[in-house]
């Protein structure tokens, strides 16, 4: 067997098992999105496996999709009111996916995100078009199938689009963090102090968002200083859980969403996922923007101060270059005598 055949079977089980990866966290995602499922079986506020497809993708290229493919279909297989209808959705999940990777591979999007184009490209490409093809596809398929009311097309359609997009906005970035993590070195113990006091504050303010109280507006504060503070590491795992806690409370009709018709709950809870989404990425990036900024005038700042040394003043009280340029001069008197100075 030539190097060429065993190169090109390492791609192919390397390939084989980063897709059964993929498949396997698309899985257990769903399972997780259909535990709080608002219309019928298959359409759920927010749909991590969008976020995992994405992340995928981003991480480990196109060649993965077959694993999406795979878990899609396991994970609408058994809600799926027949195999020719779970087929289709899973087509449009797959290809909702893949047109969210094109779309941010063709505007040179960082998976560091370290970039305020970044957020917005993964906000308005990666979830709001992108997840267009695997909400219609998806809404379209089951009411051609009869599993959906007549006047049912266009919530359904809503709450499919706006989970597929908040997986994309709040899971997204949870994995891209996770993917480039590593361990951390000479980290102060105030800076620990304060990452176990936010992640204290997060669990309150999501105990607090469940209460009768109307007080999901207290999440935005956290946001903000988990932004500012750790950037995207901070914000996007604070988004997660504030729309966790958010959504757990919209389908039990807890908190400010008891009382309210289902339609109402949908409304108001994918304003609040979408706002929360959109202050943690879009704060984050311009902190992480604003921080990268002050590093490159910083280091300018010290390679000036080095030139300005190299001409500082030195014992004799004259700066270097001159002191050089004088010495030149004497060498030149001195050789034409009495006569070369005035």
């Amino acid at each position: 067997m030539t190097d060429a055949w065993r190169h090109r079977l390492r791609s192919a089980g390397a390939t084989a098992l980063q897709s059964g990866a993929v498949a396997a966290l698309y899985y257990a995602g769903g399972e997780l999105g259909l535990l709080q499922q608002l219309v019928r079986g298959q359409v759920s506020p927010l749909w991590p496996p969008t976020g995992i497809a994405l992340a995928g993708l981003l991480l480990l290229g196109p060649r993965i999709w077959p694993g999406i493919a795979l878990g899609a279909f396991l994970v609408n297989l058994s809600p799926g009111p027949s195999l020719t209808v779970v087929l289709a959705i899973t087509a449009g999940n797959t290809l909702g996916s893949l047109s969210s990777y094109a779309l941010l591979r063709l505007v040179g999007f960082r998976t560091r995100m370290n970039r305020l184009r970044d957020a917005l490209a993964l906000v308005f490409l990666g979830a709001f078009a992108g997840m267009l093809i695997s909400a219609t596809v998806g809404i379209g398929t089951l009411h051609l199938a009869g599993a959906l009311p007549m006047g049912g097309f266009w919530p359904s359609w809503w709450v499919w689009w706006t989970g597929d997009a908040m997986g994309v906005l709040l899971v997204t970035p949870v994995l891209l963090v996770l993917s480039s993590a590593r361990r951390p070195k000479d980290v102060a113990a105030s800076r620990w102090a304060e990452a176990l006091l936010l992640v204290a504050a997060t669990i309150a303010v999501g105990v607090l968002e469940a209460s009768p109280a109307p007080l999901l507006f207290l999440v935005f504060p956290l946001l903000t200083w988990a932004a500012f503070r750790f950037q995207l590491a901070g914000a996007a795992p604070c988004a997660l859980a504030a729309s966790i806690f958010a959504i757990y409370a919209a389908t039990h009709r807890t908190g400010p969403f008891a009382g309210q018709t289902l339609l109402t709950s949908m409304v108001s809870l994918q304003a609040f996922n979408g706002a929360a989404a959109l202050t943690a990425l879009l704060l984050s990036a311009v902190v992480t923007e604003r921080n990268q900024t002050l590093e490159r005038v910083e280091r300018a700042c010290g390679r000036l101060a080095e030139m300005v040394a190299r001409t500082a003043p030195d014992t004799d009280g004259l700066p270097t270059v001159a002191r050089e340029r004088g010495h030149e001069y004497d060498d030149e008197g001195e050789g034409d005598g009495d006569g070369g100075r005035r």
